[in-house]
């Protein structure tokens, strides 16, 4: 028996924020789907079959990847609009600098204006369109009393300028979605589990699951909104949060022998 093609096989996909997490985990999935990656970072050690440097906050440098993609495969096909910050200098409104503020807004907001502006021509020009899919989170939807003013309201205009898109240019084939990811299991949720172990329990008392999400896991929803299986879906908050979002209690597990 001929082994089954790949859900991406033979599309050509930028990932921005490839070095690392989310983006990463992503690019080795995609791949792995039988996609041609082309990994983007600010650094050097991106995942993929092309790997680029590149400062998603500079117009010419984003023009340039895309222009160099092109030039190597001919056509784009799916855009993961991923790269994004969350420095612990952007917290509370009344403590957060304007200079933290409009770093954070630079690199989670701009650079994703940036790629779609100059990378959805070309998902146009294909004869069936393309996917576009942005990294918002679950921030975008519900509020904390432990801020990140800068980086939750990054995040909700992604999750409002996607939607837009995604009703814009839903005719001309052009898909558009937010991929809204709750707590990831990364090196920067450890760190904090070290650090402050109480600032952390906080965070996961919320969680139906018990658990934050595996990078693997958030991978695979951005999988579903860049392959066939979603072509009907656009302009929407894709949300893998393990129900965090839509929790008031959760069970209590102090007397459960799993937990």
């Amino acid at each position: 028996m001929a082994e089954r093609p790949g859900r991406l096989e033979g599309r050509v996909c930028v990932i921005t924020g490839a070095a690392s997490g989310i983006g990463a985990e992503t690019a080795r999935l995609f791949a792995a789907e039988g996609a041609h990656v082309v990994g983007v970072d600010l650094t050097e050690g991106s995942e993929g079959e092309l790997k680029i440097v590149a400062d998603v906050t500079d117009p010419e440098q984003v023009e340039g990847m895309y222009a160099q993609t092109r030039e190597r495969y001919g056509k784009i096909d799916v855009l993961f609009n991923n790269a994004g910050i969350n420095p612990p200098e952007d917290a509370s409104i009344l403590d957060t600098s304007l200079e933290v503020f409009q770093k954070v807004q630079d690199v989670n907001l701009r650079s994703v204006f940036l790629c779609c502006k100059y990378g959805i021509p070309h998902l146009l020009e294909n004869e069936n369109g393309g996917s576009v899919i942005n990294t918002a989170s679950f921030v975008a939807v519900m509020g904390a009393a432990v801020s990140q003013i800068s980086y939750t309201a990054s995040k909700g205009a992604v999750l409002a300028m996607s939607r837009e898109l995604g009703v814009e240019f839903a005719h001309r084939g052009v898909r558009v979605n937010s991929l809204c990811p709750g707590p990831v299991d990364t090196p920067l949720l450890q760190e904090l589990f070290a650090s402050d172990p109480k600032k952390a329990a906080r965070r996961l008392v919320h969680l139906p699951f018990g658990r934050f999400a595996l990078a693997k896991e958030i991978a695979n929803g951005a999988l579903f909104l860049a392959g066939e299986e979603s072509s009907y879906v656009t302009a929407s908050s894709f949300l893998v949060d393990g129900g965090l979002s839509q929790a008031y209690l959760t069970p209590d597990t102090s007397d459960d022998p799993q937990y």
